[in-house]
């Protein structure tokens, strides 16, 4: 059996095409379903259902053999994982945003010391010590943005799609950090034990990306 962690939303519906692609189809719609493992039409695959933050220590310990994780899960918990494919889904981006009466760049320029607040505080901590910019990190795990505008912090670190969040909060994105994308990744353990099985799901992965690409054709 080979189990494959996805989380629900974006990632689990930008998945499907690519699950399809694969010959694979799941069998029930988990906003309409209680259950947490669901089957598909291929009777060794099976899916469960994880918050999107775990996929990445569900696929390390052994609870699935693989999974499907977005870039900013795998850059605060992705070591130690196989990372053969970057699917190109649930598109975004990581970037610094603060009050739109917060000048930053003085901030930045003069040397201030900042407060951010993030789940994302590897990668902050990372992206900031590169730029020589001080700042205090505040770990939260939701409404970050209200961190700015109760005055917790000056800046947030948060994925952004549209920016529409941002805009009815009254912030404004004044930095881009990163692109952010899912990728696949593999328990390597699983890969050694399940190789060809695991192999091929890979190599079908890779086949329907290679064919989604502009220019490309399945």
């Amino acid at each position: 059996m080979i189990t494959l962690a996805l989380s629900k939303g974006r990632i689990f519906d930008d998945s499907l095409p690519l699950l399809r692609a694969a010959g694979i189809e799941v069998l029930e719609d988990p906003e309409k379903s209680r259950k947490l493992i669901i089957g598909t039409t291929r009777p060794d695959v099976r899916v469960v259902l994880v918050r999107a933050s775990d996929v990445p220590t569900y696929v390390r310990h052994g609870g699935a053999d693989l999974g499907v994780a977005g870039l900013d899960s795998l850059l605060e918990d992705g070591e130690g994982l196989y990372k053969p494919v970057d699917l190109k889904i649930a598109r975004c981006r990581m970037s610094v945003a603060t009050r739109a009466d917060f000048d930053y760049a003085a901030a930045v320029k003069q040397g201030s010391r900042i407060r951010v607040a993030t789940k994302y505080t590897h990668t902050a901590r990372q992206h900031f010590a590169a730029k020589g910019v001080h700042v205090d990190l505040i770990k939260l795990y939701g409404s970050m943005e209200l961190a700015p505008l109760t005055g917790l912090a000056d800046a947030i670190v948060d994925l952004v799609s549209t920016g529409s969040t941002l805009r009815a909060n009254h912030l404004v994105e004044v930095e881009r950090i990163m692109d952010i994308s899912a990728r696949l990744v593999v328990n390597p353990a699983a890969l050694k034990l399940k190789r060809e099985a695991l192999r091929a799901l890979i190599d079908a992965f890779e086949a329907a990306v290679a064919a989604a690409e502009p220019g490309r054709t399945a």
